[in-house]
């Protein structure tokens, strides 16, 4: 029987995070990986003075603590103004998680902000053979403790490395206002937040909410590490590696500032800010109204000037998005998920346009008692089918059309208990390839992670995920914008660019690769929102 990775644990407490708590759960249940080792934190602050001691002896620091709790405080009520749920920081108990797993309580030697450990303490976790040792406490780790276990330590940085590096994490992406919040899995070196990056993800900014972005991403990266764990397994040892090494092959530069909790006086200033950018938002949007409509362009070639594109405005009481087209006898026939405002759910609407661009007012084709968007429409074997998108009723749904253009009925479902978003379908190589935006874990977003699976036959509930699942992690290129199609001999597939905000443009992605075991594709043209100031 193949061996489980054997992990160890870097903490400071037996509590912790709930995103750290289900990770920790997500490994404990595996087949691929046992935790067989918990290094605690043996260093506690000095408490033996007095409460008057220490109030005369650390006054400045008392009323510095004070001003930056009345600042957040101060943010969060006046513009956060939500709880997030599920809280990714909300306390757990790791205890049960940990029954009969060894513990060792070391004693750091620390420098202003390093932990180097004493050389018996290193030889300790190396007589456990520990493969893969998971950073979760600590402080900034040196020395001979990074090669301690077979595969490294590996830690996360909540912040993209290449521009991000210190911390807190997620906080100056949101109160400055950058359009992506970036998070990575490393092996730790001694260079700072510059170890070997063994997955990189990127989500869309809650611009000025800390709190919110902080949440959703940490919910996301909890991912992470169950998942490396699982290549490990799966690939062994030196095919995992290889990887790591060709991933990491090229010298890395970092030239902005070194990012560290903001003073007071800094945060005054981006609290500030932000509730004047609030009052500003507030403003826009009280005399401003936003909506999603249609565009199209019935050039026989390749159009790509959006300036020229028509505009299908929808009524003020609703919206038309995702819009699907067949072509047929001479008329487009143009699926959308149409979402009127006063009964906050989505079905799924037809448009039937000639080919002069003249075009019938939409009308129903699907409803459910649930919410449809994405209408995905392909042909296949002279039948008609749809892929709706059903997130809400945690399935993906295939219908056949019994009747054309409007008559659909409901054939089987591919996935079940599944929040999947957007799924797109393409065949080649005599398989059927499905995408999908999947959220693994509550609280995470739909827009940042594209899965892949594959099937031999179309009707069929047994998807086999690609091993190289999720394959996109970027906020950028993740979420699917279209039918993926051959042009030239290529294959692109059309994704959204859902940073600054959703729906904030859109790519061209040519697949390069795509089998069993790789994948790989390339952004090679991108849409942003500025051939017109109406459009954001």
């Amino acid at each position: 029987m193949k061996k489980k990775i054997r992990v160890g644990l870097l903490v400071d407490d037996l509590k912790a995070s709930a995103w750290v708590h289900r990770m920790l759960e997500r490994i404990t249940e595996s087949h691929y990986a046992s935790i067989e080792l918990v290094v605690m934190n043996g260093f506690k602050p000095r408490t033996n003075n007095s409460i008057v001691t220490k109030i005369k002896n650390n006054w400045g620091g008392i009323t510095s603590t004070l001003i930056w709790k009345l600042l957040v405080l101060a943010q969060n009520k006046l513009i956060d103004r939500a709880e997030c749920k599920p809280d990714a920081f909300e306390p757990k108990d790791l205890k049960h998680l940990l029954t009969g797993v060894p513990t060792m309580e070391v004693m750091p030697i620390r420098t202003k902000f390093s932990d180097h450990f004493r050389a018996e303490d290193v030889e300790n976790i190396k007589r456990h053979e520990i493969d893969v040792l998971l950073r979760l406490g600590f402080r900034i780790l040196r020395g001979e403790v990074l090669n301690s276990s077979k595969y490294g330590v590996w830690s996360y940085h909540h912040g993209d490395n290449a521009v991000n590096r210190g911390g807190p994490g997620g906080f100056w992406e949101a109160m400055e206002s950058w359009p992506e919040t970036g998070s990575i899995l490393q092996i730790l070196g001694e260079d700072l937040d510059n170890g070997k990056v063994l997955c990189r993800s990127y989500a869309c900014t809650y611009d000025l909410s800390v709190s919110f972005n902080r949440n959703g991403y940490f919910w996301k990266s909890l991912s992470f590490v169950p998942r490396k764990l699982k290549e490990l397994y799966d690939t062994g040892g030196e095919a995992f590696l290889a990887r790591v090494e060709s991933e990491n092959a090229h010298p890395v530069f970092y030239s902005n500032r070194l990012y560290t909790h903001p003073t007071n006086s800094e945060y005054a200033q981006l609290v500030l800010r932000a509730v004047l950018k609030k009052i500003r938002n507030y403003y826009f949007s009280t005399f401003h109204f936003d909506q999603w409509f249609l565009m199209f362009d019935l050039s026989r070639d390749f159009s790509g000037s959006l300036w020229r594109f028509k505009k299908i405005l929808p009524p003020k009481d609703r919206f038309w998005a995702d819009p699907h087209v067949l072509c047929r006898d001479g008329k487009y026939f143009i699926y959308i998920e149409e979402f009127p405002y006063t009964r906050q759910k989505g079905h799924i609407s037809l448009i039937v346009m000639n080919e002069k661009g003249e075009y019938s007012p939409p009308f129903p084709v699907l409803e459910k008692p649930y919410h449809l968007s994405y209408p995905f429409v392909f042909e296949w074997e002279d039948e008609v089918y749809m892929i709706p998108e059903a997130s809400e009723n945690r399935t993906v749904d295939l219908y056949k059309c019994v009747k054309f253009p409007d008559t659909w009925e409901f054939q089987m479902n591919l996935m079940e208990d599944v929040v999947a978003i957007d799924t797109t379908l393409f065949r080649s190589g005599g398989k059927w390839w499905l995408f999908t935006n999947i959220v693994e874990n509550k609280g995470a977003s739909s827009w940042d992670e594209l899965f892949l699976f594959h099937s031999d036959t179309l009707y069929s509930a047994d998807w086999i995920p690609h091993p190289l699942n999720p394959i996109v992690s970027d906020v950028k290129s993740a979420r699917s914008a279209g039918k993926i199609f051959r042009k030239d001999g290529k294959i692109y597939r059309p994704s959204q660019n859902c940073s600054w905000h959703y729906g904030f443009g859109f790519n061209l992605c040519e697949i390069t690769t795509l089998n069993e075991k790789e994948y790989r594709e390339e952004v090679v043209a991108s849409v942003k929102p500025n051939w017109d100031k109406n459009v954001i």
